[in-house]
């Protein structure tokens, strides 16, 4: 880091840590940016090697589902593979922390892991779903229908277990492409968004909507927006401030600039 980015990033966290000191109502947004620090890959980075000739609409949409579920269930098993090794980074600590401080701070990730779960955080929005976690794919009992693979026996030829209610192949618990969010969850988010002071917005690139519309929202409603993020995106324009920084640098100095003068209530 230069001598004149050292100085950028130190006035950025102190001007984030002044904002944070008179915020009240918390609101975190998390993207990929925090989990690729775990070693987890993202969802375009997670087609390499092997998946390296499949597209999205190849691996993650209820039609590629319907026409080969035994591919989109491998590429599925293979992440999840790579999920169960990794471990939360200084960046999900770092989180778990200011929630500490908070008690009104509501974290909202686009992040299929549970890292922040793991790290401590309890107040956690999943827009995109969960990846450990599987459902029946006809949705028999209702929407969602869970469903406990580990308790199903796997099929010799690696296709997905059968739904134990219906029949039907279960698939991961994930938001796909065409599929619209959960209603309750999409409006528990806008609604924390709506009444943030401040919203930390961390490892996103603004891409993705309706997650990526949300800082936007909470920008009209007169929160103020600290973006973490190495480089700019679609968000850096709404935000007052800017610390260009890999998440799980920025968020645990943070986090001790803030000491202990966070609220209690």
């Amino acid at each position: 880091m230069s001598p004149s980015s050292r100085h950028d990033y130190d006035t950025s966290l102190r001007d984030a840590v002044r904002l944070l000191r008179d915020c009240r109502r918390l609101v975190v947004l998390t993207g990929a940016g925090v989990s690729r620090e775990s070693g987890i890959a993202t969802f375009r980075e997670a087609q390499t090697g092997l998946w390296a000739r499949y597209d999205p609409a190849q691996l993650a949409t209820p039609a590629a589902f319907a026409r080969d579920p035994k591919l989109v269930w491998a590429f599925y098993q293979a992440r999840r593979e790579k999920l169960h090794s990794a471990q939360p980074n200084p960046a999900h600590h770092a989180l778990a922390a200011l929630e500490a401080r908070w008690p009104h701070l509501t974290l909202i990730t686009q992040n299929v892991d549970t890292l922040h779960e793991s790290a401590g955080s309890t107040r956690v929005i999943r827009l995109h779903g969960t990846l450990d976690a599987d459902r029946c794919s006809a949705d028999c009992q209702g929407s969602p229908t869970p469903v406990d693979r580990g308790a199903l026996p796997a099929p010799a030829d690696g296709s997905p277990p059968a739904c134990p209610h219906c029949g039907a192949p279960i698939r991961p618990d994930v938001v796909w492409f065409t599929e619209a969010l959960p209603q309750a969850t999409l409006r528990a988010a806008r609604e924390a968004c709506a009444s943030a002071d401040v919203m930390l917005v961390v490892g996103t690139s603004g891409l993705v909507y309706p997650a990526a519309g949300l800082p936007a929202q909470a920008h009209g409603a007169g929160a103020r927006i600290i973006e973490v993020n190495p480089e700019r995106s679609d968000i850096t324009p709404l935000a007052v401030v800017w610390i260009a920084a890999a998440a799980g640098h920025a968020l645990p100095a943070l986090v001790r600039l803030l000491g202990a003068t966070g609220p209690s209530a």
